[in-house]
């Protein structure tokens, strides 16, 4: 069997190209199956997109990387060498690494950020339920899952990051020296946008808004923080109240264009506006950027203040890197083996006729009143004789050119010690 992946992250590819890739959860089923009906034989698939990556891992009888790359491109409309240029290609013992990489936090923007382990679990989970996972990849994760947990309780991989919810905050804290004197308005109501609102909440802003298109979701989160919430459609006439604004949606168009932050900057009267957009595809036009007054940062312009205390954290790197180094090579030994169950079963099978045929054989002999002794002589030598007949012609056929190779492998099967 083969395996291979196929992505783009926020080191190859800059966001608006990512945002092109992001596939929403209702969007998974069809393109799981749309992937392995473009790929030849049978063939398992999974999609891991989130805001900072789009990977697909793939495995079947045959490498199909190629065919992988043109189906993403076409299913986008971006010319396949446009993605080439953006993409890491990965097959085999590559593969394995970058995935167990991946779900212990050492591929994140935030090293060992804990959250894309819950997301590589919530991608398996749908491709388990699109039918498209099958033993090599499933046993792949959940070998991934493993190595990720051994990461996190034995290393400090995990200490001292700043998490993009708290690098927000930082963020925020340089454009307002008081953000106990912000009103705050948080887009969304998904797993960001909750981390988000309890790192702003613990600087107890004067007030707190939730905008989501699921109004009862959003009642559920503002309710919990003391805050209110309001419908996606009353953004453009309510913009102007708020001072501090994080986005983060499933969406594939903007949400905040540039004439509703214009006329919010206007009626503002140059009270400056931060504004966050976490969202890939992006839920605020880029143009907002260019405007005076407002502070307009993606998940990329993170990159910086997340960095901080990575330099504590390359031990901790580097005894991942060995776990890592370990679980790879079991994953792989597993296949290995895999490749020999065809084998096995043929052997078990054979094996089974002769016992089977000697049984019968016996069965008879006692049946007509012959001696126990003598019958059980019989089978244990007619299973000797089958068992070795196919080893001793080969033996006596074997040139002089492969018979110190076969000397070798019968001592190996027949002759090896058993302590």
């Amino acid at each position: 069997m083969a395996v291979w992946a196929l992505g783009l992250n926020h080191n190859t590819a800059p966001l608006d190209l990512r945002g092109k890739f992001a596939f929403a959860v209702d969007q998974m089923g069809g393109a799981l199956s749309a992937l392995r009906s473009s790929l030849q034989g049978q063939s398992e698939a999974t999609i891991l997109s989130t805001c900072n990556r789009t990977e697909i891992y793939c495995s079947g009888s045959e490498l199909q990387i190629p065919q992988t790359l043109h189906w993403l491109a076409h299913e986008r409309e971006v010319h396949p060498e446009e993605l080439t240029a953006h993409t890491y290609q990965l097959h085999e013992q590559d593969v394995t690494r970058h995935a167990f990489r991946v779900a212990s936090g050492l591929d994140s923007m935030v090293l060992g950020e804990p959250q894309i382990l819950g997301q590589m679990k919530d991608a398996v989970r749908v491709a388990s339920d699109a039918g498209a996972l099958g033993t090599t990849l499933n046993q792949l994760f959940q070998r991934s899952f493993s190595v990720a947990k051994e990461v996190r309780s034995t290393t400090e991989i995990g200490s001292h990051s700043i998490s993009m919810a708290a690098a927000a905050v930082r963020l925020a804290g340089q454009i307002f020296d008081d953000l106990s004197q912000t009103k705050v308005l948080f887009v969304g109501a998904g797993e960001m946008i909750e981390l988000c609102v309890n790192h702003f909440n613990a600087k107890k802003p004067s007030a707190i808004t939730i905008a989501n298109r699921t109004v009862e979701k959003g009642s559920k989160l503002a309710q919990a923080l003391g805050g209110s919430v309001m419908q996606l459609s009353e953004l453009p006439l309510r913009l102007h109240e708020f001072d501090i604004v994080v986005s983060c949606t499933a969406s594939t168009l903007p949400l905040i264009g540039l004439g509703a932050v214009e006329r919010a900057v206007k009626l503002r009267k140059k009270k400056p506006m931060f504004m966050l957009d976490l969202a890939v595809p992006r839920d605020i036009e880029p143009e907002v950027k260019s405007l005076r007054d407002v502070y307009l940062y993606s998940v990329d312009d993170l990159s910086s203040v997340v960095q901080v205390g990575q330099a504590h954290r390359q031990a901790a790197v580097s005894q991942a890197e060995s776990i890592i180094d370990v679980g790879v090579k079991n994953f792989h030994h597993w296949m290995e083996q895999r490749g020999n169950v065809p084998l096995i079963q043929q052997l078990h099978s054979k094996a089974d006729a002769w016992r089977e045929a000697e049984l019968t054989k016996a069965k008879k002999l006692l049946a007509k009143g012959e001696d126990l002794e003598q019958v059980l002589e019989t089978l244990s030598r007619g299973l000797v004789k089958k068992m070795m007949h196919g080893t001793m012609s080969e033996l006596h056929a074997a040139t002089s050119h492969d018979l110190q190779h076969m000397q070798t492998t019968i001592e190996k099967l027949f002759l090896r010690s058993r302590h």
